[in-house]
C-alpha cells in the first residue's frame, strides 16, 4: 500500500529525522515532555514492597513495547509509594540502562525503577510514545558505556524530536495504533505457530528417545518417573556412567578477566541462546587462566550443558571451537563408547529429561543446577546401531518442522521491519496520513 506525501519539506537539521514537512516544529525530548528518572524504596526494608498487589513499580523487563499498557510484575506497599516518584498516566517509559531506548506506554499513575525515565507528555501522549519508539537507534547512539550502557537524562533529553501541529500528531498516533495493532496481531500468531511447531518437534524427539523406532518391541518399566516404559533391551544409566575415560562433567572458568584479542575463547551461557555454538560470539581468557583450567578445555563432538539460566540446554562443539573452555554456568560432557553425541543432545531435549533437571533446578534470579545434579541425569539408552537409526530418522523428521520455524521467523523480523518503517515514516512525516483518518477518530 502506498501513502501519499506532505506538499513541501525541509532539512531538519537531524540525522535521523532527514527532511520533515515545512510547517513541522523541531524541539529537544526536554522541551516537548517532562522528564523524571524513577526510584528504588530501601530493600532492606520488605515493608516496602507487596507480594501479590499494591501500587506499580515497573521495572525494564515489564516494559510492553508493543504499544499495550504496560504492568509491573512487582508492587510497592503504601509505605514504598510514599517513598518514590509517581508517574502521570500516559507517561512514556524509556529504559536508560542495559537495554537503551526500550520504550513503553502506561494508562495508570505508576512508578519505575532507576533504569527507566519516564517522558510525561505535554502534547499527544501517543504520538510521543511511537516518536521515541522510532528513535531507539539515535538514543543509543547517544548513550555511554561499554559494558553497561547508559543514557543520562541530559543526554536523553537532548535529543530531537519532530513536533508537528497538535491535529497532526492525534491523527499520527491514531493511525499508527491502527496499523500496528494489525501487524502486532499477525506476529502474535506467527509466535504462536512457532510455539506450536516447537512441541510438536519436541514430541517427536521425545516418543524416539523413550520409545524407539519398533511399535512392536516389548516394553518395560524404565523406573524413571518421568519416563515411563521403555523398550526391553535398553539400559537406564546415569550420564557420568556415560562419559569418555579419563574425562569429568565439571564447569570451567570462574573468573576469566578482561578480555583479550588473541586469548582462548571461553563458552558462556549467552553463547548458547542460538541453536549452535558460534566463535564469533566468545570471549576470549588469557592462556594462564586456561591453563589452569585445563580440565575444563572442549574438543570437537564434546557436549556443553547449560547448568545457569537456560539450565539444561546442550548444544555440541563445533570444530572451530576445538580447544576453547567454558564458564562457570556452562559444563562439558566427553562421549564415551556406549553413546552417540547427537542422541544424548536429544535426549536431554525430550520431555522426560528436562522434567528430572526441573526438578532439581534452584534459584530466584536465575535458575541453576549442581554438577552433582547434572552427573546423575537418568539417560535411555538403546544400542549404539539404534541410536543412529534415531538420530538419523530425527534428522530426517525434523527437517521439515526446522524449515517451518525458519519461515515463521522471518515473518515476524520482516513484520516487526514493516512496523519500524512505518511508525519511521509517520512520525518523520515521511507520509501524510492527515486524511487516511477519520477526524472524529482523532479528537
Amino acid at each position: 500500500m502506498s501513502f501519499p506525501r506532505y506538499p513541501s519539506y525541509k532539512p531538519s537539521g537531524v540525522e535521523w529525522l532527514g527532511e520533515v514537512p515545512e510547517h513541522w516544529a523541531i524541539q529537544s525530548l526536554k522541551h516537548i515532555a517532562k522528564l523524571q528518572t524513577g526510584t528504588t524504596p530501601p530493600t532492606e526494608d520488605q515493608d516496602n514492597f507487596s507480594n501479590e498487589c499494591g501500587y506499580q513499580w515497573i521495572r525494564p523487563e515489564d516494559i510492553d513495547e508493543t504499544g499495550k499498557a504496560s504492568k509491573s510484575s512487582k508492587f510497592l506497599s503504601e509505605q514504598g509509594w510514599e517513598r518514590v516518584r509517581r508517574i502521570r498516566a500516559g507517561a512514556s517509559l524509556i529504559c536508560c540502562i542495559g537495554s537503551i531506548g526500550k520504550v513503553g506506554y502506561v494508562a495508570d499513575v505508576v512508578s519505575t525503577n532507576q533504569q527507566i525515565t519516564a517522558a510525561e507528555p505535554l502534547d499527544d501522549a501517543r504520538y510521543l510514545f511511537h516518536s521515541i519508539r522510532a528513535a531507539r537507534s539515535e538514543l543509543d547512539l547517544s548513550s555511554s558505556g561499554n559494558v553497561l550502557r547508559i543514557l543520562n537524562t541530559e543526554r536523553l533529553g537532548a535529543v530531537r524530536f519532530a513536533r508537528p501541529p497538535l491535529p497532526e500528531q492525534a491523527a499520527i498516533a491514531t493511525f499508527l495504533d491502527h496499523e500496528t495493532v494489525k501487524i502486532d496481531a499477525l506476529i502474535a500468531e506467527q509466535q504462536r505457530l512457532i510455539e506450536l511447531l516447537q512441541e510438536k518437534r519436541q514430541a517427536v524427539i521425545s516418543h524416539a528417545v523413550t520409545k524407539g523406532l519398533n511399535p512392536n518391541a516389548p516394553m518395560k518399566d524404565s523406573g524413571v518417573e518421568w519416563l515411563g516404559e521403555v523398550p526391553e533391551h535398553w539400559e537406564i544409566l546415569e550420564l557420568k556412567h556415560l562419559k569418555k575415560e579419563g574425562t569429568s562433567i565439571t564447569y570451567g572458568i570462574v573468573q576469566a578477566g578482561p578480555h583479550i584479542e588473541d586469548g582462548i575463547p571461553y563458552i558462556r551461557t549467552s553463547d548458547m541462546a542460538s541453536d549452535r555454538l558460534m566463535l564469533a560470539t566468545c570471549q576470549r581468557t588469557s592462556l594462564e587462566i586456561d591453563e589452569s583450567y585445563a580440565r575444563s578445555r572442549v574438543v570437537e563432538g564434546d557436549l556443553v550443558v547449560a547448568i545457569r539460566a537456560t539450565v539444561g540446554k546442550v548444544l555440541e562443539v563445533p570444530v572451530e571451537l576445538d580447544g576453547a573452555n567454558l564458564t562457570q554456568g556452562t559444563a562439558k560432557f566427553s562421549p564415551g563408547p556406549r553413546v552417540y553425541a547427537k542422541f544424548v543432545k536429544s535426549s536431554f531435549e525430550a520431555n522426560y529429561c528436562q522434567s528430572q533437571i526441573m526438578s532439581f533446578a534452584k534459584g530466584a534470579t536465575f535458575l541453576e543446577i549442581t554438577l552433582d545434579v547434572l552427573r546423575r541425569i537418568k539417560l535411555a539408552i538403546p544400542p549404539l546401531t539404534e541410536q543412529k537409526e534415531i538420530v538419523l530418522y530425527l534428522a530426517e523428521a525434523t527437517a521439515q518442522l526446522g524449515d517451518l520455524l525458519g519461515a515463521a521467523e522471518l515473518t515476524i523480523f520482516l513484520l516487526q521491519e514493516r512496523r519500524s518503517a512505518l511508525i519511521s515514516a509517520a512520525v518523520t512525516g515521511q507520509i501524510d496520513v492527515r486524511g487516511l483518518v477519520p477526524e472524529d477518530e482523532t479528537a
